[in-house]
C-alpha cells in the first residue's frame, strides 16, 4: 500500500507504542511542557507514566532533545525513553531507556 514511498521508522513505531497503550487499557494523551512535547502521557488508575518514542538516540544530539521534555517533568511518575536501539537499558536520573521491543514484549 505504501508503494515506493520511503517508511519513517520513528513514526510506525510511535504508532505501534500508541496501540499498545490503548490496549494495555491506558488514556492516552500527547504532552506539552513550555515548548516542548511529550510523545504520550499514558494514565491508569496507577497514575502517569510519560513516554518519548524515538528510533534510535546513538546520536547524542537525538539523545538530548528526546530527554529534554521528560527532564522538564517535576513530578515522580516512571518517564520512558522508547528506542530501538539494541543497547543495554539506562537510566538518566530516573528516566529509563529501553528496547522498544522488548517493552512491547513485557
Amino acid at each position: 500500500m505504501l508503494g515506493k514511498k520511503a517508511m519513517d521508522v520513528g513514526h510506525v513505531l510511535e504508532n505501534v507504542v500508541y496501540l499498545e497503550l490503548l490496549r494495555r487499557g491506558f488514556k492516552v494523551y500527547i504532552g506539552k511542557i513550555d515548548d516542548m512535547v511529550v510523545d504520550f502521557v499514558a494514565q491508569n488508575q496507577s497514575g502517569n507514566t510519560y513516554i518519548q518514542v524515538a528510533a534510535s538516540v546513538r546520536d547524542e544530539a537525538t539523545l538530548n532533545r528526546e530527554l529534554r521534555s521528560l527532564r522538564a517533568i517535576k513530578d515522580n511518575y516512571p518517564k520512558l525513553l522508547l528506542t530501538l536501539d539494541e543497547d543495554p537499558d539506562t537510566d538518566y536520573d530516573g528516566i529509563l531507556r529501553t528496547n522498544a521491543l522488548d517493552w512491547l514484549m513485557g
